[in-house]
């Protein structure tokens, strides 16, 4: 079964004037996010009823939840988190889980290419390894501060687009 256009097409208009706003500004505006989510929510409940509402809650806490601690740890800013939130809530679950992860997907593959283009890729993922080794050792919890990164920053919004993009191919 494919995605109803009207949720395909609302939710690539929100992230193509995400890319654009996070592109020029770096910023993913509230007043684009908030009321994306809401109409999400709105949408699969009145196109599916109760379930899909229920589905469309479930994906907006996982694709938001998946990129909050990156947001915690400043890794990325709240715009990102807002913007998978709003995609979460439009494609409900599980589509929204594919779109973050294939979101992520991209972030990483995007991180790659500027660390090559500007000359520090062994840096980065020698950053990316001791992090995850930090993550995953429970340095974190012993309130250990996270290893230095590259520092490598992108509009999310772009990874955004592709993951989503790439889901709603795999939906079709």
């Amino acid at each position: 079964m494919s995605l109803s256009p009207w949720i395909v097409a609302p939710v690539l208009l929100l992230l193509g004037v995400a890319a654009r706003s996070d592109t020029r500004s770096r910023r993913i505006p509230n007043a684009l996010t908030f009321p994306a989510l809401l109409l999400g929510l709105a949408a699969n409940a009145m196109l599916g009823g109760r379930a899909e509402l229920v589905a469309a809650l479930a994906g907006m806490a996982i694709a938001g939840g998946v990129l909050l601690p990156g947001w915690l740890m400043g890794w990325m800013g709240a715009g990102d988190v807002k913007l998978m939130a709003a995609v979460g809530a439009w494609l409900a679950f599980p589509q929204a889980v594919i779109a973050v992860l294939a979101a992520c997907v991209a972030g990483g593959v995007i991180a790659a290419g500027l660390a090559a283009r500007r000359g520090v890729l062994t840096r980065a993922l020698t950053g990316a390894a001791w992090l995850g080794a930090w993550t995953f050792s429970g340095a974190a919890r012993a309130g250990t501060p996270p290893p230095i990164t590259s520092g490598i920053r992108f509009p999310f919004a772009l990874a955004a687009l592709a993951g989503t993009t790439f889901a709603l191919w795999v939906k079709s």
